[in-house]
């Protein structure tokens, strides 16, 4: 198959845009991308989580057309199944569509107090008890999936679909200055020197476009 272009959002805010991002180059799918105008304002919705549906990203391949990360990832592994973007062992397999599913649907709090913004860094931000919450539950899987599987990705030596899931959580930890320590934190300098992750970051540094409720002063 050829003539494949991703659909995405912003390189700065959009966590989802990141994710299906790093599933197609996992994949090793050959694509363009095109971004969608900053000011469509559905885009605006869903860059400012106000939106019941996410439709960005969005592969198009071919006569396909899929979007939702999950959807992406399933349809990308189904497609391709020699970059093995799911681990080979079956165990594997399901804890690491059980997290990345958990990824997916869940961590409100982390999502709304710590919207992804690359250009941003606020050292000493303070953390609800909320999102502390949620940020102990995701150390926690990491861990144990750094412990069981040996690392440095969740499921050992290559990124899986739940490194793409994951990724931009590693972003947000940085940019509000969330303290690492011990695997976690080897696990988060694995994500962001990720030659993809960089290849990313540096492009949204360029970005020109901004949007003001994402870069208030909390």
């Amino acid at each position: 198959m050829s003539g494949a272009t991703l659909l995405i959002s912003s390189k700065n805010y959009s966590s989802w845009s990141l994710r299906g991002f790093l599933l197609a180059r996992l994949s090793g799918l050959k694509f363009e991308e095109k971004v969608v105008d900053p000011e469509d304002p559905a885009n605006r919705k869903e860059l400012l989580m106000q939106a019941s549906s996410i439709r960005v990203p969005a592969l198009m391949h071919d006569d396909v057309v899929v979007w939702d990360t999950l959807a992406i990832a399933e349809y990308l592994n189904e497609t391709f199944p020699d970059a093995a973007m799911l681990p080979a062992d079956k165990a594997a397999r399901a804890r690491c569509r059980s997290i990345s599913g958990e990824m997916h649907s869940g961590f409100t709090a982390l999502r709304e107090s710590l919207p992804m913004n690359l250009r941003l860094y606020r050292p000493g931000f303070t953390l609800w008890s909320q999102v502390e919450a949620d940020i102990d539950h995701i150390c926690g899987i990491w861990r144990e999936c750094l412990t069981t599987w040996k690392g440095p990705w969740l499921f050992g030596l290559k990124p899986t679909i739940a490194d793409c899931m994951y990724a931009p959580v590693v972003t947000r930890f940085r940019s509000y200055d969330v303290k690492m320590e011990g695997l976690c934190e080897r696990y988060c300098q694995t994500v962001m020197a990720w030659p993809d992750m960089r290849e990313w970051f540096a492009a949204a540094q360029q970005e020109p476009e901004q949007i003001d409720e994402l870069d208030v002063e909390f």
